[in-house]
């Protein structure tokens, strides 16, 4: 796929076509994602499911179609991991590469995260103890018109808007904005970044370029928002999301680097260090 073009072009689809069903190859070809995309930066086994609805009691399946505001939807990617270190984060980078590969399929999905322990979701995953749910997608062909109920949600969400280089991304420390310039070959990489999706559209990523010309992951944590499901981090799985959009518009460029979660940290205050790109 074109990254780029790729990333451009995803939005959080809520309205689906009820009548055009996703076939067996591309359904074949999403289960394949699942074993190309099941491990993350920090080394955590990721294990996705394909629920369709169809195969679900009518009861259950009516209450899982309409989950978050979704119409229309038949289809649904599961991820869970074990409740370790890092493991959102692996859940965000893996679950984002397949929402892309999906995009690129001319399919239409939406991040739902949340607390599903004790959902329908989480019995047809068959979540074991030690396990989370993290966040679910639907997956399927948008409906042709979006729903106003749709644009109403992206309003709200503010999901059009992005924050700009100037405060996402550093030379040095937080205090020295990196320009486009000033990026060079990884400008697609950072942009790719900038144009990542985010719970409630926070952004809280923050790169930068160190003083040996590394570039360096953080989390600006809002401790209220990202604390409040208990052991559900809804911006680790942002963390994870950007981790994957930035790999994925470097190797479009010809850069071949690799995230590495176990890199002595450079400290930042009012920043957690997640990991260090290694090229």
């Amino acid at each position: 796929m074109n990254v780029m073009e790729t990333v451009q072009k995803r939005y959080s689809v809520r309205s689906y076509d009820d009548q055009r069903p996703v076939g067996d190859e591309i359904r074949s070809r999403i289960q394949q994602l699942f074993t190309e995309h099941d491990t993350g930066p920090f080394g955590t086994a990721v294990r996705f499911k394909l629920l369709d609805l169809d195969a679900v009691d009518p009861g259950e399946s009516k209450s899982l179609g309409t989950y978050g505001m979704i119409r229309g939807a038949r289809l649904y990617i599961l991820g869970a991991v074990k409740d370790v270190k890092g493991s959102q984060i692996d859940l965000g980078y893996c679950l984002e590469k397949i929402i892309l590969e999906a995009t690129a399929m001319g399919l239409g999905t939406c991040w739902l995260g949340g607390t599903f322990r004790r959902s329908s979701f989480a019995r047809q995953m068959e979540l074991a103890e030690d396990e989370l749910l993290p966040a679910i997608t639907p997956v399927g062909y948008p409906a042709e018109s979006a729903a106003i109920q749709d644009r109403i949600v992206r309003a709200g969400a503010r999901s059009t808007r992005r924050k700009p280089w100037s405060q996402l991304f550093f030379s040095v420390d937080e205090k020295t904005p990196l320009t486009e310039d000033a990026a060079g070959a990884y400008r697609n990489a950072l942009e790719a970044v900038r144009l990542a999706p985010s719970a409630k559209n926070r952004q809280p990523w923050r790169i930068v370029r160190d003083r040996e010309g590394s570039y360096r992951l953080y989390l600006k944590e809002d401790q209220f928002y990202n604390r409040i499901l208990g052991k559900i981090k809804m911006q680790h799985l942002d963390m994870g999301i950007a981790m994957s959009h930035f790999e994925l518009a470097a190797r479009e460029q010809g850069i071949n680097g690799r995230w590495d979660p176990s890199a002595p940290a450079v400290n930042i205050p009012g920043l957690e260090h997640i990991a260090l790109w290694r090229d």
